[in-house]
């Protein structure tokens, strides 16, 4: 079955850095575009950055110029190097995978990031 699982979360002090993993298996992971959102309490998920299947990327406003979004189809990984954090940034952070052609999506379960003194 697909499963997309997260790692790398955990409580960072503000302006420090946390490099997010999403392990993907059961898809074909170069045919997914691949994405990263976050939801903080009571708040609605919103979109952190994203990745095409060709390697182009997008960034939330909030965050651009300080996380950086990457991929290796070699490993069925997609990255978010998250730089200069901010209390801000505290959320749970889920990984999304969006086929190219058919747009059937798959959810990873979340990891918890805390930035906080």
């Amino acid at each position: 079955q697909v499963q997309l699982v997260e790692s790398g979360g955990g409580l960072v002090q503000p302006g420090g850095s946390l490099r997010l993993s999403c392990a993907a298996s059961g898809i074909t992971f170069r045919f997914y575009a691949m994405a990263w959102y976050r939801q903080a309490p009571g708040q609605q998920r919103e979109l952190v950055a994203s990745i095409t299947t060709g390697g182009s990327t997008n960034y939330g406003d909030s965050v651009k110029g300080r996380f950086t979004i990457s991929r290796d189809n070699t490993k069925n990984t997609v990255y978010l190097q998250m730089d200069s954090l901010v209390p801000d940034d505290t959320a749970v952070y889920y990984c999304k995978s969006t086929h190219n052609t058919f747009r059937t999506e798959y959810w990873g379960q979340g990891t918890q990031v805390t930035v906080s003194s």
